[in-house]
């Protein structure tokens, strides 16, 4: 029996993907060159350098603010414009406060948490720190649904690790298969939940096809609604 949901939170309860998007499109306004280039480039190289510099964050081999100034400095190097650190950091700043501004959760987010709740203890374990994990959940009305946050910052380890999830397993008082997590990355959630023998549904609103099509795991396209989701989330595991 099901006493547990673990969740990712970025891009399986929180649209970080599309506040992402929209606070691109704002700063590509701002500067000549990065409008001359293609959207869909722009937004693939900045996807690239946010995950690059994200893990150095992670690692603390730098700042989240320096990262955030490096991020655009790469960026704009990348467009082919001359670079200035001045310049950078105006973009950074202005990208940070679009994505704070347009920050939401994905649709059928609360819902489907307060159907878990009713059943089972949750957690978050995302690869982030503390204080913007806690932040996002607050601003989207989440919070008052976990038991437990489990980030990387904290626990000195990142998903697929198993150990971070074995963190929010003993936060939650489980066994891993008394648990199932859900979460968009393959890589991220999916193997490394298997990896600490917990049962692992993937979040694939986009269809996409799995990478390994021999493994056994359930896939969600949607949130909602939330009391089928629920039965689908806490029925017996396949052997």
């Amino acid at each position: 029996m099901i006493q547990a949901v673990l969740f990712d939170l970025d891009d399986t309860l929180f649209d970080h993907q599309g506040c992402s998007r929209e606070a691109l499109a704002i700063v590509q306004d701002a500067h000549d060159v990065l409008r001359a280039m293609p959207f869909d480039a722009l937004q693939r190289a900045h996807a690239a350098l946010l995950e690059e510099l994200h893990g150095e964050v992670m690692l603390g081999r730098v700042s989240v603010d320096d990262a955030r100034v490096e991020r655009f400095r790469r960026l704009l190097q990348a467009a082919g414009a001359r670079v200035s650190s001045s310049i950078a950091g105006e973009l950074a700043v202005t990208y940070r406060e679009t994505y704070r501004a347009r920050r939401r959760a994905v649709q059928g987010a609360a819902e489907l948490m307060a159907a878990v709740k009713r059943h089972a203890r949750i957690a978050i374990v995302s690869n982030n720190i503390r204080d913007e994990q806690e932040e996002k959940l607050q601003v989207c009305g989440l919070e008052a649904f976990v038991d437990a946050l489990v980030v990387s910052e904290e626990a000195q380890v990142s998903k697929p690790d198993p150990g971070i999830f074995r963190i929010a397993l003993d936060l939650l008082r489980v066994e891993p298969l008394q648990a199932v997590m859900i979460g968009d990355s393959w890589a991220a959630d999916v193997v490394g939940a298997r990896a600490a023998g917990i049962p692992a549904i993937w979040f694939n609103p986009g269809r996409a096809a799995a990478p390994d099509r021999n493994a056994d795991v359930r896939q969600l396209t949607t949130l909602a609604p939330a009391d089928a989701v629920v039965r689908m989330i806490l029925e017996p595991h396949r052997s």
